[in-house]
């Protein structure tokens, strides 16, 4: 049904990666009580074992999707510099990385 799809992307392979990585996910919601849940059991990795443990455990995910995932979601620091304002602001967040 996917493959049909106009809407998306229509590589076979992304879309099996696609359903393989939520099958992943409902396993790990389960093993850890949320997607969270693992990723907290994980912090404190560094950028190189945290894109190890990706590539271990997901399909089609690499350095760059890890670490913009990891950084959207707070767990590595972003590209804002100490003394840009946003950087205050996500400050007051309290994102991981700071813990």
């Amino acid at each position: 049904r996917l493959m049909r799809d106009p809407r998306i992307i229509r590589n076979h392979l992304k879309i099996e990666a696609a359903i393989s990585n939520a099958r992943t996910l409902l396993d790990i919601r389960v093993s850890h009580g949320s997607f969270m849940g693992w990723l907290d059991q994980h912090h404190r990795l560094d950028i190189a074992d945290w894109t190890r443990l990706f590539k271990k455990t997901f399909r089609y995910t690499g350095g760059e999707i890890t670490a913009s995932f990891l950084m959207s979601t707070g767990y590595l620091p972003g590209a804002h510099h100490p003394t840009c304002p946003v950087h205050e602001t996500i400050r007051t967040l309290h994102p991981k990385w700071m813990q």
